[in-house]
This record gives structure tokens, C-alpha cells and sequence, in this order.
């Protein structure tokens, strides 16, 4: 874990993107909660998360966050929330924080993780 890189891109939000610091904030601390042995690095402009593998990215823009699953195809989606249509690669889009309770990032979350260590 990278935690220099991490503070520091945390900042960087923090400082030029502040309405999307609480989203970023909170995601993170849903995906460290899936469990112990999650880290997480700064790659591609975000946050890369990993547990055997990587498994979830957070990247902010310019208005929204997209919480990125590198195995998203595979995830069981009944709400219809994951967006993208490539071989592998889902997102959820973020514009507030309560996008993230709404949208059950947390159940997505649990999935990829669950799927990372498999």
C-alpha cells in the first residue's frame, strides 16, 4: 500500500474537486470495510484497490466518481445499476454521496471482492 500516493491524491481532491471528496471519502471506507487484506494504490488518475487481485478502482472527474470493477461482466447486477458494455469492465456512476447507499455500491463491493479472492 501506497500510502503517500494515497494521502496525496486524497488531497489533491480535496483541494480542486471538494464536492466530490466526501464521495471518494466514503467509497473508500465501504471498500476497505469488504475486508483485511484490501489495499489500495494511486493508478490511472484513482484509487486502485486490490485482494489477491484488483478487484474496484475509484476515479473522480470533473462533476461525478466512477467506482470501476475490473471483473464487472461477471457481477449479478438485479438493480441494474452497473453501466458499460465492454468484455469485462463495469462502473457505477456517483454525483453524491448518497448515490452510494442508493445505487448498493456496498453489495457490488462484497462481489468483486468475494470474486478477487476466488
Amino acid at each position: 500500500m501506497s500510502t503517500d500516493k494515497v494521502a496525496i491524491l486524497l488531497q489533491d481532491v480535496k483541494e480542486h474537486r471538494e464536492g466530490l471528496f466526501p464521495i471518494v471519502s466514503r467509497l473508500r471506507d465501504v471498500i476497505l470495510a469488504a475486508g483485511p487484506s484490501i489495499t489500495e494504490d494511486v493508478k490511472y488518475g484513482g484509487l486502485l484497490f486490490s485482494s489477491g487481485q484488483s478487484f474496484c478502482g475509484v476515479f473522480p472527474y470533473k462533476t461525478h466518481v466512477t467506482l470501476e470493477f475490473s471483473q464487472g461482466a461477471a457481477l449479478a447486477d438485479p438493480h441494474g445499476f452497473l453501466s458499460g458494455d465492454g468484455k469485462f469492465r463495469r462502473h457505477i456512476k456517483l454525483e453524491t454521496v448518497q448515490d452510494i447507499e442508493t445505487r448498493r455500491v456496498a453489495n457490488y463491493v462484497a462481489q468483486a471482492h468475494a470474486a478477487a479472492n476466488s
